[in-house]
């Protein structure tokens, strides 16, 4: 056998590690204010825009130093919480008032219950059926929408009704899936409140006001 020669392998040419020269008086004033950049662009894409730049620093050093702080350790995170749930409230206001305003309507007409936490309800189809519990899963099929009408999750559509505890969805459908004897179909106003809340939520939009066809097919028993 003859031996087949291999073309020689051609050196890859790589290119020199450039150092990145201080910009500030030294590296460490530099790295600090990189430092800076990036955790002020990380909130702002959180749409945090307005912050007392004075006691970030502070923050900051006395963290860095061990000095004592204005806040205990345990009170951050509820302060953060409060603080973007607040962002997300203002950012919401206008879906929040559509919602709000619909639902000051809607509740006019004699066919719609509502009920003490705000959620609103039609009986399409009332069933025979038992309730369901807390401690149950049911299977349902459902169409929901948003207040212009545009579906955005419909198990009808795909032909699969789906399966899920009672406590395993928005506040809205644990407590109307207790009211719906089995083979009801329900249609469910639901409030931001008893829904998925102020924030953004995958493809709907924080504080929107949601309506949903809800066909309770089966109660399976835990």
């Amino acid at each position: 056998m003859t031996a087949v020669k291999l073309p020689a392998t051609k050196p890859v040419a790589t290119k020199p590690v450039q150092t990145v020269q201080p910009i500030m008086k030294n590296m460490n004033d530099s790295a600090s204010y990189a430092i800076g950049i990036s955790v002020a662009n990380f909130y702002k894409s959180m749409g945090i825009t307005h912050l007392n730049g004075n006691l970030v620093s502070k923050a900051i050093a006395d963290v860095l130093g061990n000095k004592p702080m204005l806040i205990s350790e345990q009170e951050v995170n509820s302060v953060m919480m409060t603080y973007m749930n607040k962002m997300e409230r203002e950012k919401s206001k206008p879906t929040i008032e559509e919602g709000e305003k619909f639902l000051v309507e809607n509740k006019r007409k004699p066919t719609v219950i509502t009920t003490a936490s705000g959620l609103q309800y039609e009986v399409i189809k009332m069933g025979t059926g038992p309730l369901p519990t807390t401690a149950d899963k049911v299977t349902c099929h459902y169409v929901g929408k948003f207040l212009n009408g545009l579906d955005f999750d419909n198990s009808v559509a795909r032909n699969k009704p789906e399966t899920f505890a009672v406590t395993g969805v928005i506040k809205g459908w644990t407590e109307a899936l207790q009211m719906m004897p089995q083979g009801s179909k329900w249609k469910l106003y639901v409030p931001y409140q008893l829904g998925y809340g102020a924030g953004d939520y995958n493809n709907i939009p924080g504080g929107s006001m949601l309506t949903f066809e809800v066909e309770l097919l089966e109660i399976i028993k835990q």
